[in-house]
């Protein structure tokens, strides 16, 4: 069996993994908005969005928003 090592972009909890809507879910976090706002920002569902929210913290290795945001922050991007 051969293991590929992708380098550190592919390391979990890394932004590189993150597509670039989740990217801008991620963003509206911190500015203390509903699923519900979010969603009506983006023009989609709170359940599009919901799900966008789940990818992220699966991704960063989150459980929360606080956390997210958290991550964000120390990360450079928000």
């Amino acid at each position: 069996m051969t293991v590929v090592d992708h380098g550190p972009a592919a390391a979990p909890g890394g932004a590189n993994h993150l597509t670039r809507r989740e990217r801008v879910v991620l963003s509206h976090l911190s500015d203390d908005a509903t699923l519900e706002q979010i969603a009506s920002t983006l023009y989609v569902t709170r359940n599009t969005v919901k799900s966008q929210v789940r990818s992220v913290y699966r991704k960063l290795g989150v459980s929360s928003r606080a956390d997210a945001i958290t991550w964000a922050q120390r990360h450079g991007m928000r």
